[in-house]
C-alpha cells in the first residue's frame, strides 16, 4: 500500500486541539498508574505524537482504511488527530497487507521506558524507529546526543528524521540490521528493542557497558535483562515483566523461531489461556505441547515475571525459576 507524501508539519485543526488531546492522553497514562517518573510524564506531555503519525491506517469495511492529517475534509482530519491521540497502537506502514512499522500503544510505551530505568548521563540504543516517537521521547529526556535508534527500512529512517526533526529532534537514526546493533556509537547503557525477537543477538551485550540493561519485548512478553561483564565474554539476564506485549517481529538476517505447533486434542481452557500460549511461544522448537501443559499445570500457571533468559557467550536459554534449575530450553543465538 503506497504512502501519501509527507510534510514537515501536519495540518492540525488547532494546535489548542492538539495539545487538549495530548494532556488527555497522558491523564489515561497517569489513571492506569503510568508516568510516575516527572521526567517522562513531561516528555509524554511536550512530544507531540501527531508530528510522528502524520497518517497511518485503522480496519475498514474493505480493508484499510487511510487517515491523513491533511485530508481536505476537516472532519476526517478531526478524526485523524483524535486517533493520534489515542492510547491505541497505530499502523504506520503496510506493504502487500503487512504490517512493516506502527507507533506502539503510548501506554505500554511509557511502562518500557519507565522499566529501562535511565539515568542523566545514559547513552541508548533503540532497536526499531519506526516513525520515530519513542526516539522524540528518549531525545527529550536524555538528549539527542545520547540516543541512538537503528532500523532496517531506509523508507522508515528517512521519515522518522523528517519526524523527529519537526519535533524539535535530532538523534541518530541509522539505517541497518538492528540484529547487528550500532558498534561505532557503542558503548551503551540501556538498549530498548521496538520488535519481537526470535533470540538475544549476541551483538547487543557486547556493545553494552557493564550494568547496562537490555528491554526488548519476546514471546508475548517483556524481557529486562541485566549486562555484566567476565573474562570470557559479556553476558546478559534477567526475567519477564508482568505485562502482555505484542509487536511486529524484527527483521534482517536473525534466524525466526519455530511457529506454534499445532495444539490438536489439548484442552481450550489451556489452548485459549495467555500464559499457557505464552510458555508455549517461549518454548517453541524444543517443548512439545502435551509437555508444556503438564509443566504449566504442575507449577501452577505460572506468570511471565516466574520466567527468565540468560544470554552467555556462544549459547542462551530460557528458563522457569531458575536458570540453572530442571525446566530450560535453548534459544537460538
Amino acid at each position: 500500500m503506497g504512502a501519501p507524501p509527507e510534510r514537515s508539519a501536519a495540518a492540525v485543526p488547532g494546535d489548542a486541539a492538539a495539545d487538549a488531546a495530548r494532556q488527555a492522553l497522558v491523564r489515561d497514562i497517569v489513571a492506569e498508574g503510568g508516568l510516575t517518573d516527572p521526567a517522562w510524564r513531561a516528555a509524554f506531555e511536550e512530544v507531540p505524537r501527531h508530528l510522528f503519525v502524520p497518517y497511518y491506517y485503522v480496519p475498514g469495511v474493505h480493508g484499510h482504511e487511510r487517515l491523513w492529517g491533511e485530508d481536505p475534509d476537516p472532519g476526517r482530519r478531526e478524526r485523524w488527530l483524535r486517533g493520534a491521540y489515542a492510547n491505541e497502537p497505530l499502523a504506520t506502514r503496510i506493504k502487500d497487507g503487512e504490517l512493516l512499522s506502527s507507533s506502539s500503544q503510548p501506554s505500554l510505551m511509557a511502562l518500557m521506558l519507565d522499566a529501562l530505568d535511565v539515568r542523566d548521563g545514559d547513552t541508548v540504543l533503540e532497536i526499531g524507529t519506526g516513525p520515530g516517537y519513542n526516539a522524540a521521547l528518549l531525545s527529550h529526556r536524555l538528549g539527542s546526543a545520547a540516543v541512538t535508534s537503528v532500523d532496517l527500512d531506509p523508507e522508515i529512517t528517512e521519515s522518522a528524521r523528517r519526524h523527529l526533526a519537526s519535533a524539535g529532534h535530532r538523534p541518530a537514526v541509522v539505517t541497518g540490521d538492528g540484529a547487528r546493533g550500532c558498534p561505532q556509537r557503542a558503548p551503551y547503557d540501556r538498549i530498548i528493542v521496538t520488535c519481537t525477537l526470535p533470540s538475544v543477538p549476541a551483538a547487543w551485550p557486547e556493545q553494552c557497558r557493564a550494568g547496562a540493561r537490555v528491554l526488548a519485548p519476546f514471546a508475548t512478553g517483556l524481557i529486562s535483562l541485566r549486562v555484566r561483564a567476565t573474562e570470557r565474554g559479556s553476558y546478559a539476564e534477567g526475567r519477564f515483566l508482568h505485562t502482555p506485549a505484542y509487536f511486529v517481529p524484527l527483521r534482517g538476517a536473525l534466524p525466526q523461531r519455530e511457529p506454534l505447533p499445532h495444539l490438536d486434542g489439548l484442552p481450550r481452557r489451556a489452548t485459549g489461556h495467555d500464559l499457557f500460549r505464552f510458555l508455549l511461544t517461549l518454548t517453541a522448537g524444543s517443548l512439545d505441547p502435551g509437555d508444556a501443559l503438564a509443566l504449566w499445570e504442575r507449577e501452577g500457571r505460572p506468570q511471565r515475571e516466574r520466567y527468565g533468559i540468560t544470554v552467555a557467550p556462544g549459547r542462551q536459554w530460557a528458563w522457569l525459576d531458575d536458570p540453572g534449575g530442571p525446566h530450560t530450553w535453548p534459544l537460538g543465538g
